[in-house]
Order: C-alpha cells, then structure tokens, then sequence
C-alpha cells in the first residue's frame, strides 16, 4: 500500500488477521458473530445470529461461567475484559483456543451488559517443552486454579494475624508475583499499617495514621471500595504527585491496591508492589482481586480468633489466681489445664486463701459442665468461697453457707426467674492449714478425696468425711475430718479429670495418676508437670483406658508439701532420702461403720512394701476387729494410728485404736457360740506385742507387729 492511500476496512484487516468481532446484548440474549468468528466458533463460515444457548453449546462450561465473572469485573473497574476459551464440536472435544478481548458497558436502565470484541485464535504449547511449563504462556488457567486453591487452603489454616499476613507473603502468583506486600487497616478516619512484607523495619512510618482523606491509593481504595492498578511509576506519579515521593525510594515498578471486603464492608487495603512492569491484565486483575477476599475473610477469622483468645485468656487469668507469697515451711504448685474446645475455662477452679494467724485454706472444686454458664458460675462460687472464709468461718460451716448461695445461683437463669431445667451443682474440697503444725481441716462436698505422699514416696488416699455436691440441698451438713501432714509430705488435690483423661475411670485413672506420685524424683512444680504430662503427654496413648468414648474434662492439680529435713523446696527434691517414719490417721464414726473398709484399704496402702504378706493380712483383720468392737459396744467414734518405724526389713508397725469409752477390755474364753469376745484372742494370737492403756476420758487399744527379715 503507497503512502496517501486509503486505509482498507477495519472487517478486512481483522480478516486478514485471522481475527473476528462478535456482539453481545444480555438484554435481547442474542450474540452477533461475523464469518471470521463463525469459523473460530466451529460454524460456516458467514455471519450469523446466535442465541445464547447456542452460543453457550460452542464454549467450555467452565469457561461460560468465567466469562460472566470477568464481564462484571472489568465493567467495575471500567477496563478491558479478556478471557481464554475453549470451543467444543458436538462430541464435546476441545478443537481451539481462543482469546477474546472486549470492552462490557452496563445500562441500569435496562439492567444489562452490551460487549462488542474480537476473537482470535491462540496456540497451545506441546505439554512438556518449556513454553508449556510456563505459567503465562502455558496452561494458564490450571496454574492460576492450583495456585488459587493452594492460597485458600493456607489461608484458611492460619489462626492468626501473622500467620496469614507470612502465608501472603509466601505466595506465589503464576507468572507475577509482588516482591512487596502491605495490608492496611482502619480505626476511626485513619489507615494503619496490620503488616508489611519486602520492606525494611521502619519503613511503614510514613503510612501509619494515615488520614483516609489523603492523596494516597489506599486511601482512595478505603474510601471508594474499588481497586487502583497503576502500572507505572508515571502512572503514580500523575494520579498521585503528593503522595509519590513516599513511594518513589521503594524503587517499585507497578503497584496493586485492592479493597479488603467483608460482609459488604471494606476493612482496609491490601498493596502488592512489583519490581518490573505488570500491564494486569484482567487474568491478573481476577487474580489478585480473589486473593484479596480470601485474605480479608482470612484476616477477618484470624482477628475473631484472636480476640476470643484475648477474651478467654483474661477470663482464666481472672478467674484462676496466683498462689500468693512464699508460706514459711510450705511449698505450694498448681495447674489448671483446660478441655479441648474454643472456650479456655471451665468449671474447674482452685484457691488459697490467706487466714487469720497464718493459717491459710486451700480450695479446689468442680462446677458442672464445660460451657460459658460453668465458667461463669464457677466464678462467682469461688468469689463466695472466698467471703466466707474471709468471714473467719470453719471449713464445714463455709460449704455450708457455700452450698446455700450455689442453689439459689445454679437454680435461676440469667435473668434472675426460676430456670428449673438447668440446674446445676458443684463439688468442693476445701482444706484449712496451718503450717506450723501440719494439722489440715478438711470438709469435702462430693470431691474426690486428698492424697498424701508421704516421705519415703509412699502414696495413700486419705478417707475423709463429706457431703453433698454444692447446690443440691442447702441446708446440707459438711462434717470435718482432721489429717496431719508430717515434714517432707506432700499432699495432692485434684479434679476428676486429671484421673478420668485419656478413658480412664476412677480406678485406672488413679492407678495412673500413683504411678507417677510414687516414682517422680524432683521438686513440687516438676511433680506438677509430670503428672499433667502423664495424662496429656505422648506416653499417656499407651496407658489409654477402658472408656475410649468418654468426653475430656478440664484438669485442676494443687499439691502441698510441708519442708522437712529433706525439703521439697524448689531446689530440693520432694522425695529426699528414704525416712524410718510412715504415719496414717482415720476417724470412724458411729454413723459410718462403712469407713471400716476404707481403713482396711488405707492400711494395705501404707504397708505396700511390707515384706510379709501374712503379716499385712493379719493387720487389717486386727484393725477391723478393733474398730468393730468400738463401734460395737461404746457409743463413741474411733480414732485409728497406723504407724510403721525403721529402715526397710526391720520395720515396726503400730496400731493404735483410741475411743471414749470407759470400760476397758479384757481378755477371756468365749463360749462356741459366742458372738464375741475374739477380739484380744485374736490380737494375743496375731500381734507380737498389745495392750489397753487409759487415756484420760476413754482408753486405745494398741499392738505391734515386727517386718521379718527378708532373708
């Protein structure tokens, strides 16, 4: 063609390009296509009106769908739509691919989009060469898709702030990825500056506080909830002269700021600054902008879950005191370890509190249930707890009035009327102690029973009196139990799910639980940890118990040690050096004969290592017998001593069984039929040595029995 001719028709260099038009109005649902695109579309070659639906026959369904989503969004950000697509024959096999490129208007009035483009034939590379390995000129499309699913599935694992602004930061886009990365928030009428990536310490300073009335693309972005692609330091520096020399020493050559939505509302801006040119095309514009709303609903998750954490982790450090200063004489631990699940409190709690004439009372107890309502009620028992010790009231007498207050608590709902149909009640243990003496106090209701380890590692549970579970009746009774704690004991109270974790009932949770009491060598906050670790940590999988469906509880551990010559301060080991002293008291009421097994039990606990079983056997038969006869034929209770001396195979056990009682017993014959009188026969045959001894107002029974050689 010579100069000063003129120009051929535009149909006639499309053509000879291999190029064609079509037009598309969703109002009428006809597509207008000229020969060229007839041809690429697999029809005759001549222009031809199309419906829809046939238009949609020719196309890839996936692809269909990808072009109504590119549509609306170039027509939001008043730019270019282009998309690749794959036309099907009637088998359904893929015959080309094709790009089309158009330019979408919107008419509200008629509330539909009008698209005049062209379409034009483009090569696929042979999978394998390197054309094909390349993200932008290869398969785009299933690089962009894994790359979008692999970004959401890390996206929607972070848990918070900084992890999901380190996964986008980590992400790499097919074909163009930002060496920069900000994400801006907004408090008030201002941008702050969440995180930023690929910039030096220090760098955000000019950002922070930023008012959203300033010449900045953020800004802008937060103010008019749509995305400002500028692809050239020119282009940034006409749109924005103010603001440019903030961003011109970053030496950035592109730059995307794109709206943070949620729910309809923009929560800030996300930048992503490139160190060469990026046209952003609509591919990468479709892109970045999914990315975008997968991190703000990423942020968004990561900063609900944070603020539940902040709110529970308050909760709990509000909830679940300290131990308060250094008791002379006393080593205090404590845990709290709360069930798996969002809420990180529960009904478990524990307390010492400070007491006249420096005693002090240790609390540990049990709200039922694992939600929001346990939580809150166990603060407020424990708040009561607390009053009524204050008060300068006795153990009984405090879960007395304790167990009052929680029935009218427990049994109304939140807006004080009469609830009925979720009530609740809760256990407690509280013991008063006084650390010069070792004399523990203890009223329990419905709480498992204290264990003490005594000196030489020994273990024992020991039986208290008890009452209802709090709330219940509140009116109940809460009789004490008086227990004596010797130097270098230590004493261990806990909620049941210490013993029940990992499918344990009571019985195989506390078998457990002993093993480690028995064997820890270390100092009481190490015994702490391991027995939180026997449950939780990787060996308890191989001690699981029998009820493997059983919902886990929360955990509460407080352990006491009274420093002996041993110590079991936090430099010293709470079991120090084999002691020649075990000693076991236990009261036996007349109303409780049932206590009777339970003193039987504890003395086979205190003599676990005896060396003669023989010997064992004949003293629970001998405490048994004893404590019958006073329960039998005196109406006072009895007080049992059990106490075993010396170094292992030389051992000497002494019990003592004292009582009220005025007459002293005597040994005689009883008849065949008697139905008494074997008492001191048997204690005369079995003991190595007894007696009767007055004490004042009432009188004890004792006898001893010597560890035969193990030889």
């Amino acid at each position: 063609m010579r100069t000063g001719e003129p120009l051929p028709a535009v149909g006639e260099v499309l053509a000879s390009l291999a190029t064609g038009l079509w037009h598309w109005d969703t109002a009428t649902g006809l597509v207008t296509v000229d020969a060229e695109a007839a041809r690429l579309l697999g029809l005759p070659r001549r222009e031809t009106v199309l419906t829809e639906a046939q238009t949609r026959a020719r196309l890839h369904p996936v692809d269909w769908n990808e072009i109504t989503g590119v549509i609306q969004l170039a027509v939001a950000e008043s730019t270019l739509a282009e998309v690749r697509i794959r036309i099907m024959d009637d088998q359904g096999r893929v015959v080309r691919v094709v790009r089309s490129r158009s330019k979408p208007s919107f008419d509200p009035v008629r509330k539909a989009y009008e698209l005049i483009g062209t379409l034009q034939e483009v090569t696929e590379p042979t999978p394998g060469t390197p054309a094909g390995r390349t993200a932008v000129t290869g398969d785009w499309r299933r690089s962009r898709e894994a790359f979008l699913l692999d970004a959401g599935r890390a996206l929607a694992e972070a848990r918070s702030t900084e992890e999901v602004l380190r996964v986008a930061a980590a992400l790499s886009m097919p074909g163009f990825s930002p060496d920069g990365l900000a994400v801006f928030g907004v408090e008030g009428d201002r941008l702050t500056i969440i995180g930023h990536h690929g910039q030096q310490p220090g760098d955000e300073s000019p950002f922070t506080q930023m008012s959203l009335h300033t010449d900045y693309p953020a800004a802008e972005v937060v103010r008019t909830g749509r995305a400002v692609y500028l692809s050239s330091p020119e282009q940034y520096k006409e749109r924005y002269p103010l603001t440019w020399p903030m961003a011109a020493h970053f030496g950035r050559h592109s730059w995307a700021f794109l709206p943070l939505t949620v729910a309809g509302r923009t929560m800030g801006a996300w930048m992503a600054a490139f160190a060469y040119p990026v046209a952003f095309t609509p591919d990468e514009r479709s892109v970045l902008t999914t990315v975008a709303r997968m991190l703000a609903q990423a942020l968004t998750r990561a900063g609900a879950a944070e603020t539940q954490r902040e709110l529970t982790d308050g909760l709990q450090r509000s909830m679940l005191p300290t131990l308060g200063p250094e008791i002379p004489g006393m080593t205090l631990a404590a845990r709290y370890i709360p069930t798996g699940g969002g809420l990180q409190v529960g009904g478990d709690w524990y307390d010492m509190i400070p007491l006249p004439r420096g005693r002090f009372a240790l609390v540990i107890g049990d709200v039922q249930g694992h939600d929001v309502r346990a939580a809150g009620l166990m603060g407020q028992l424990r708040i009561a707890v607390r009053a009524y010790a204050a008060e300068g009231h006795r153990p009984d007498a405090v879960l007395s009035r304790a167990s009052g207050f929680f029935h009218g608590l427990a049994s109304t709902d939140g807006a004080g009327a009469g609830a009925g149909a979720d009530p609740r009640f809760a256990t407690c243990l509280y013991i008063e102690v006084d650390p010069v003496t070792g004399v523990l106090e203890t009223a329990r209701a419905g709480h498992l029973d204290p264990a003490i380890r005594m000196a030489d590692g020994t273990v024992l549970v020991r039986a208290t009196a008890g009452g209802l579970p709090l709330g219940i009746d509140p009116d109940a009774d809460y009789p004490t139990t008086r227990l004596g704690l010797e130097p270098g004991e230590a004493l261990m109270l806990c909620t049941d799910g210490l013993l029940e974790t990992g499918g344990h009932d009571l019985d195989t949770g506390w078998r457990r639980v002993r093993k480690t009491l028995e064997t820890h060598e270390g100092d009481l906050e190490e015994l702490a940890d391991a027995l939180v670790q026997a449950v939780h940590g990787p060996s308890s999988h191989h001690t699981t118990g029998p009820l493997a469906d059983r919902r886990e509880d929360d955990i509460a551990v407080l352990l006491l040690c009274r420093q002996g010559a041993g110590g079991c301060g936090p430099d010293t080991a709470v079991v120090p050096a084999r002691q020649p002293v075990r000693r076991s008291m236990l009261t036996v009421a007349q109303a409780e004969p049932e206590r009777i097994a339970a003193a039987r039990q504890q003395l086979r606990e205190l003599l676990h290592d005896w060396t003669c079983e023989d010997q064992v056997d004949s003293a629970v038969l001998l405490v048994s017998e004893t404590l019958t006869n006073v329960l039998v034929h005196t109406d006072a209770d009895a007080l049992l001593v059990a106490e075993v001396t010396g170094a292992p195979g030389e051992r000497r056990l002494r019990i003592e069984v004292t009582d009220t009682g005025d007459d002293l017993p005597h040994l005689r014959s009883p008849g065949e039929l008697a139905s008494s009188g074997r008492g001191l026969v048997l204690i005369e045959l079995l003991a190595d040595t007894w007696g009767v001894a007055p004490r004042g107002k009432g009188k004890s029974i004792w006898f001893e029995l010597s560890e035969p050689d193990a030889s």
